[in-house]
């Protein structure tokens, strides 16, 4: 029986069973893995390492598809599995060209289990500077910056208008895209190329944030309009009242 629950919806599975039990270097990814966005989606053990996560005596078996812990050469196509453009933008990075001779992979940055959702928050000195000077990543993430602002008080007003029951599908689909290609940024190393992206970006939310300021405005006049419409029906009702009174 695990002895923790599991977030996210994650499975109960052999794997963690068994893991969790351990109290040696077997249990080590347990914990970091509760706390994951992985753990927090689901993801579980043999999503990533295969194996069947229902047999004990063939949860690691390669017949069931077990395929254990990757090469450090293998990580990208590993965890590119799943994340198939992020792993084609980090191989045609200075990055991905540096594979296997010297260079970051996935678990470089965005750890073995403790994997977390992905902000500016990664870039940062503490990790960067392990490999080379933090002023290139400082000046990407500087062009960045302004652009996850945007995002974030674009989906706030969206989350708002969605609350009010207005119909914002059109818009949902433009920021769709545009933050997946912001996403794309994250695994860019040229500082020149990140700065020009991030403006046209910027500019293209812009737009957005225009398009909502407009809907704000219209519901704004409907909201004035519709309070002078009560209010003169209620000052309609007041002289009718008073008429009638009157003639009494």
């Amino acid at each position: 029986m695990l002895a923790f629950p599991l977030p996210g919806g994650a499975q109960e599975t052999v794997c963690l069973q068994c893991h969790s039990a351990q109290t040696g270097p077997g249990s080590k990814a347990v914990k970091p893995w509760q706390a994951s966005i992985h753990a927090e989606n689901g993801i579980s053990c043999h999503d990533c390492h295969g194996g069947d996560p229902k047999d004990a005596a063939n949860a690691m078996s390669p017949a069931r598809g077990f395929l254990g812990v990757p090469k450090e050469t293998d990580v990208p196509a590993f965890c590119g599995r799943c994340h198939v453009g992020i792993r084609d933008d980090y191989l045609q990075s200075a990055h991905g060209r540096a594979l296997g001779k010297g260079g970051p992979t996935c678990v470089t940055c965005h750890g073995a289990h403790d994997i977390k959702k992905v902000t500016l928050d990664l870039i940062n000195e503490k990790s960067c500077s392990r490999c080379h000077p933090y002023e290139r990543a400082a000046n990407i993430k500087a062009a960045m910056e302004k652009t996850e602002r945007l995002i974030v008080a674009i989906e706030e007003r969206l989350a708002r208008f969605k609350g009010e029951g207005v119909d914002t599908e059109a818009t949902d689909k433009s920021l769709f895209a545009l933050r997946n290609t912001y996403h794309r940024l994250f695994h860019e190393v040229n500082t020149a190329r990140v700065t020009n992206e991030s403006a046209k970006l910027q500019g293209e939310l812009g737009k957005l944030d225009q398009t909502l300021q407009k809907i704000d405005e219209q519901r704004a006049k409907r909201k004035i309009a519709g309070a002078f419409v009560v209010a003169a029906a209620l000052v309609a009702a007041l002289l009718f009242h008073l008429l009638r009174k009157t003639c009494d």
